[in-house]
This record gives structure tokens, C-alpha cells and sequence, in this order.
């Protein structure tokens, strides 16, 4: 699973041989630095620890400090481990999205924007009541009934209802890389991506 931390920069559109208009989302995807080497025979698993985004050094911590600095880099905004990275990389290495080819799939991991605490229309899509007549002023976007009186006496786990929606770690799988741009850092994949713009998110081949 190799793989690169990068931003989402946003998303826009590019038109295929065909003339068809494809939504794509433009991600810059590192460089990242190799902060820590993982092994089988010191850490009991061999992984890859990559570092993105360059931190100040006033906002690190001496163990951030002392971490990077092995590394001989500065500190980083956001560290991710990829297990079975391809190629052979030591401490101090800047990782690129050369590692992409275009047409290739890739899976991107980010999280979702966040939307509060929301209904069950919007946060499960049931569909309301329908109409308003009938008396039903104030019931067009209830839930309904969440359970038997009786027997059960209780509401199941699991039940759809109103709550916070959002704000979750998703991943998005098999998205199709249309363009590398290596000079710029970018890459872009056909359709969307978890997260708000400027959002941090992992690529994995």
C-alpha cells in the first residue's frame, strides 16, 4: 500500500477524447519526507512513515523537534504510516507524485465535512410525509415511530434518527487518476473526494 498525504485544492472539470465533461477533483500531493523507517526487526512491522506540510517550530513539541530532526527536516503538520510501500526509501527521502501514473486507481481516505446535528430527512434521506393536508402541520419532516409499545417497551440500537452527521473518517475507492502534474505537485482523480477544501487527505495506490 503505498501512498502520499496531500491537500484537496478543489474541484473542477476537463473534457476526455470523447468530448465528454468528467468532474474531477485536483489534489496536491506532496512532496513528502520519510520522517521514520519501520522494521521488522525494531518495530515488529515494516511501514513507512511519511511527513506533509511544514510546521513552524514554535508550535512543535521538543519530541515533534527531536523527531524531525533526525529526519533532517522541519517539523510536519500531518504524519501518516503506509504498510508495503514500493521502493526502497531511507530517512530524509522526498517521496513525489512521480509514484502516480496516470489511468491508474487509487483510493483517497479524508474526512467528511461536518453538518451539525441534522433530521432524519436530511441525515438518512426518509421522506417525510408527502403533503400537508390531512392535518399534518407540524409532522412533515418527523421520523415517525421509533418502536413497539409493549413488546419491545425500548428502541433497537441502530435506529435511524436525528444526530450529527458528518465530520467522519470516509474512504473513497477506485477513483481513476486523469492527469499527473509533477512540476506543480498535483494530481487529479475523476470525481470527489472526502473533505472541505484545503483538508488533509491521504492518496493510496
Amino acid at each position: 500500500m503505498s501512498g502520499l498525504i496531500g491537500k484537496k485544492v478543489g474541484m473542477t472539470s476537463i473534457f476526455d477524447e470523447n468530448g465528454k465533461n468528467i468532474p474531477c477533483t485536483v489534489i496536491q500531493a506532496g512532496p513528502c519526507v520519510v520522517t521514520q523507517v519501520r522494521t521488522e526487526e525494531v518495530d515488529g512491522y515494516s511501514a513507512l512513515q511519511l511527513g506533509f506540510d511544514d510546521k513552524a517550530e514554535k508550535r512543535a513539541n521538543k519530541a515533534e523537534l527531536g523527531h524531525s530532526k533526525k529526519a533532517g527536516t522541519s517539523p510536519k503538520k500531518k504524519v501518516v504510516e503506509f504498510k508495503e510501500f514500493e521502493g526502497e526509501y531511507k530517512l530524509g527521502d522526498t517521496v513525489g507524485v512521480d509514484i502516480f501514473t496516470e489511468g491508474e486507481f487509487v483510493d483517497v481516505v479524508g474526512v467528511s465535512k461536518g453538518k451539525g446535528f441534522q433530521g432524519v430527512v436530511k441525515r438518512h434521506g426518509f421522506a417525510g410525509v408527502g403533503q400537508s393536508t390531512h392535518g399534518q402541520h407540524n409532522r412533515l419532516r418527523a421520523p415517525g415511530s421509533i418502536g413497539a409499545g409493549s413488546d419491545p417497551s425500548r428502541v433497537f440500537k441502530g435506529m435511524r434518527m436525528a444526530g450529527r452527521m458528518g465530520g467522519e473518517r470516509v474512504t473513497v475507492q477506485n477513483l481513476r487518476v486523469l492527469k499527473v502534474v509533477p512540476e506543480k505537485n498535483l494530481i487529479v482523480v475523476k470525481g470527489c473526494v472526502p473533505g472541505h477544501k484545503n483538508a488533509y487527505i491521504t492518496v493510496e495506490k
